[in-house]
């Protein structure tokens, strides 16, 4: 993927729509304390470095640390209310994730897709289609990248 910032999404995307090679990005969204909060307390991540802004401090953070799990939360919201799964979306098959720098509360985050493999199924009324979801922060840096892969309806079937 290159470094420059792409298109803001606009549509729903059936399989056919989602040609390798074709790039979007999501709206932001800034990730508060309420987040965190709900997210640490709802999902047991009862860890003091999420919880003890003195603890993330002692451990060389700069600020109140969001779990990586959340980030990828937020992440994927973000590309479903984006609307491009809106009625084309069928499942989420798998896909890597990598961390590759943290978020704190406070920071804004978009999401920049790429299309990297589509392939029909032998049914025809569907397609899987693998893209590279780059989240990055206020200031363009690159936080975390995962690969799903998901079961995209066949809008032309």
């Amino acid at each position: 993927m290159t470094d420059s910032r792409p298109a803001l999404f606009s549509h729903c995307l059936g399989f056919h729509q989602q040609p390798v090679g074709l790039r979007w990005r999501t709206g932001r969204r800034t990730v508060t304390e309420f987040d965190l909060m709900s997210f640490v307390s709802t999902c047991g991540f009862n860890e003091s470095l999420f919880m003890d802004a003195e603890v993330a401090a002692e451990l060389g953070f700069a600020g109140r640390i969001i779990p990586g799990a959340l980030t990828m939360s937020l992440a994927e919201g973000m590309v479903i209310s984006s609307g491009a799964l809106t009625g084309t979306g069928m499942a989420f098959l798998g896909g890597n994730l990598e961390t590759k720098a943290p978020v704190f509360v406070g920071d804004t985050l978009e999401v920049w897709v790429e299309v990297t493999a589509a392939r029909m199924t032998s049914r025809g009324d569907r397609g899987v289609v693998t893209t590279r979801n780059e989240v990055r922060n206020q200031r363009g840096e690159l936080v975390m990248v995962f690969t799903p892969s998901r079961m995209i309806k066949n809008l032309e079937a």
